[in-house]
């Protein structure tokens, strides 16, 4: 692995495997995809998140919040390179939040519930509503 002591953010968003190809990691941080997070310090608000330039060069330590497909990853980079490798050195690039992890399981599980037809309703069942599902299921 080629370590740097810094590297473009699209370049590193290729090499950690999260696109497959640098134009695509182009696209997704000049749509809006990726986020990074401002360090403590650089404003009163620590927590905010900015736009970054396909150019911004990232450092170790450094959080990234990216959206591919519907639960966004917030990721914190440790180590960098610029070179594309196997999976299991891109695996080492990064390490997932655990709030993330625990993020895109619950979506992972209320798609696959849906997907079965059990959909979660967005309200209580009024009282109209209680009523035709007794009709539905006594008088069905």
């Amino acid at each position: 692995m080629n370590e740097v002591s810094k590297v473009r953010l699209d370049r590193w968003l290729w090499a950690a495997r999260f696109f497959k190809t640098r134009a695509q990691a182009k696209a997704a941080i000049e749509g809006g995809k990726v986020q990074f997070h401002l360090p403590p310090g650089t404003t009163a608000n620590a927590d905010r998140l900015s736009r970054p330039k396909v150019s911004k060069e990232i450092a170790v330590g450094d959080t990234i919040t990216l959206r591919r497909g519907d639960a966004p990853e917030t990721i914190v980079v440790k180590a960098l390179t610029d070179k594309r490798g196997s999976a299991s050195v891109a695996a080492n690039l990064y390490t997932e939040t655990p709030e993330s992890v625990e993020l895109r399981e619950t979506e992972r599980s209320r798609k696959r519930m849906e997907r079965l037809g059990l959909k979660v309703p967005p309200r209580r069942p009024t009282k109209n509503d209680r009523r035709a599902l007794r009709k539905l299921k006594h008088d069905g």
